[in-house]
């Protein structure tokens, strides 16, 4: 929501002038300041950073931005600690995108095993998600991992009804690979299917804007399709 105000002004500028404030602001002030530039209570979080008097404003909408004790400017970019190289923006996202992994219902998930299981991966699908029947190509051909798929549609009410179908299947698996794999188009199947709408408005509450999103046990998001390879490197780094 922000982005839409600022990213015009700051392909001009660099930088969004705004009010001028008190000498000196905490971060209560900060959140006040800004909220009241976009007239909406949207801050999550305010916290001072140990860089040139900069604040970090976390937005409810998962977005990042840096302002000063006045809120003079709004920076929405990315910011490097020029000693350690680190990329603090990156870091700071990875860690504000993570999730608790004992918080997922994971019973409401579609739960492959494969091999001895003893590695976890969890994703959020939509069936015609065509980065999703990649990712799940990739996916067949890893070994010793446990797959949860939580049923996520979101691209159109055939997305559901494909959903609800392969949910209330008698083998929910079987019914999810023939369709995404081999598109095989699921028969009609009823039963209690909530637990797809608790998917989609779990998906909301984690701020999951796409398909597929991945999460590693660790807590950490992947976003989008990720090749079998790259995916095995952030297993082990899990292990680690």
């Amino acid at each position: 929501m922000l982005k839409k105000v600022i990213r015009p002004l700051v392909a001009a500028l660099g930088l969004v002038l705004l009010t001028q404030g008190a000498a000196r602001a905490d971060e209560a002030d900060v959140k006040k300041a800004v909220e009241a530039f976009v007239g909406a209570p949207a801050v999550e979080s305010v916290a001072k950073l140990p860089y040139a008097g900069l604040y970090e404003v976390v937005m409810k909408s998962g977005e990042l931005i840096y302002t000063d004790d006045k809120t003079s400017f709004f920076l929405d970019g990315r910011l490097i600690d020029t000693k350690t190289r680190k990329d603090v923006t990156a870091a700071r996202m990875a860690q504000l995108s993570s999730v608790d992994f004992a918080s997922l219902p994971l019973d409401h998930a579609i739960k492959q095993v494969r091999g001895n299981g003893s590695r976890v991966l969890v994703t959020f699908e939509d069936p015609n998600c065509t980065y999703c029947k990649r990712l799940n190509k990739e996916l067949s051909q890893m070994k010793d991992v446990t797959l949860y798929t939580f049923l996520f549609p979101i691209l159109s009410p055939d997305s559901t009804e494909k959903s609800r179908n392969i949910w209330c299947a008698k083998d929910r698996a079987k019914a999810w690979n023939e369709w995404i794999l081999e598109a095989k188009t699921p028969a009609v199947a009823k039963c209690d299917s909530a637990a797809v709408d608790r998917n989609v408005a779990l998906g909301q509450k984690l701020r999951i804007n796409g398909t597929p999103t991945i999460f590693l046990a660790d807590g950490r998001r992947l976003g989008g399709y990720v090749p079998a390879a790259e995916l095995e490197q952030q297993l082990a780094s899990v292990a680690k």
